[in-house]
């Protein structure tokens, strides 16, 4: 299974370890407001664990639990899966966090570099990525990434907003700036 770093995250395989530290995120009815709707159980966050570990063992790649690396505290959660949990449909990107980094960047930090482990490593063809549309958050960090909003699709039981990118778009310069596979973007000449 593989870890993944950024310049504060450690992206661990979701793992029993990690369950305490992902209980306190998700029994936060304001963490999952635009994903389940209600704050989770402990028996709920340990079902999650268990189908996630299922999906490492079938596929190689699943949720990854986001570790601050200065702290060494659970702050999030995130995943290259497919969408509908269906490999017959795209690589979708996802990620939750502590209702106490928000604003910090961890999301789109966290979403570049498992952007980048699905396209060079899984050698994904595109991403997509879903979210409520009434989740500001999300489709900024989508949008930070490249996505582009594609359509309003019925996924995970709600109609959301689906995002996506190409991998010739992100290898292209279109993806995140700095991102694996995204060169950096330079401002115009001033006029």
């Amino acid at each position: 299974m593989t870890i993944l770093t950024t310049a504060r995250l450690r992206l661990e395989p979701m793992s029993d370890e990690h369950l305490q530290g992902l209980f306190e995120m998700n029994r936060d009815a304001e963490v999952m407001r635009y994903i389940t709707g209600k704050p989770d159980t402990i028996a709920d966050t340990q079902a999650m664990i268990d189908r996630v570990q299922a999906r490492w063992a079938e596929w190689g790649y699943s949720w990854w639990t986001f570790i601050e690396r200065e702290t060494g505290e659970i702050v999030g959660a995130g995943c290259v899966q497919h969408l509908g949990r269906d490999r017959a449909n795209p690589h979708e990107l996802g990620w939750r966090l502590r209702r106490d980094r928000w604003g910090r960047g961890y999301g789109s930090e966290a979403a570049i570099r498992m952007a980048a482990y699905a396209f060079d490593t899984l050698d994904a063809p595109q991403l997509v990525a879903f979210c409520d549309a009434d989740n500001r958050a999300s489709s900024h960090v989508m949008e930070k990434l490249g996505m582009r909003f594609r359509a309003t699709e019925r996924w995970y039981d709600f109609d959301g907003s689906v995002y996506g990118i190409t991998r010739d778009e992100w290898r292209q310069g279109l993806g995140a700036p700095g991102a694996a596979g995204a060169p950096e973007r330079q401002s115009p000449p001033m006029k």
